[in-house]
């Protein structure tokens, strides 16, 4: 099983990069490996949060894959976080949680995996760490465009 963890500040508040992170519907529109992306079931809970089921279409050089999450948003807490419903992994878990800062946010970004395939947790681990990084960079982008740049 593989575990990451990478924290990073941010110039952009904690409520802006919640609210980025958790429009799934909208990351093939700026996280280049998410080719297409459906989602469905929507549900409100009592305490505010809500949850959305997600699939998600992503490719990189010859890996294309599709995978299902249950991705729940709590705006009260400032948390994302995406459980595996179904996909080439055995097990995921993802986390992101945005803290206020003066001048802007702490991003704590946690993910733990592990695929099926032999093949495709060799091919993913050797570039891992830097997909984490460009990952975070492309919503860091995305904050940019979206909220000005600081």
């Amino acid at each position: 099983m593989r575990t990451h963890r990478l924290t990073r500040a941010s110039p952009h508040t904690a409520e802006q990069m919640f609210t980025l992170v958790g429009d799934v519907e909208r990351y093939p529109e700026f996280v280049p490996w998410v080719t297409a992306l459906r989602a469905w079931n929507p549900t409100l809970s009592d305490d505010g949060s809500n949850t959305v089921d997600a699939e998600a279409w992503v490719g990189f050089a010859v890996f294309r894959e599709t995978f299902s999450t249950r991705v729940r948003r709590d705006p009260t807490k400032q948390v994302v976080s995406v459980n595996l419903l179904s996909g080439p992994f055995r097990h995921l878990v993802n986390e992101w949680r945005f803290t206020p800062t003066d001048g802007g946010c702490e991003i704590a970004f946690f993910i733990e995996f592990e695929f099926r395939s032999r093949f495709l947790e060799a091919l993913l681990d050797a570039n891992f760490d830097r997909a984490v990084r460009r990952l975070i960079d492309c919503f860091e982008s995305r904050a940019d465009q979206l909220y000005g740049a600081p």
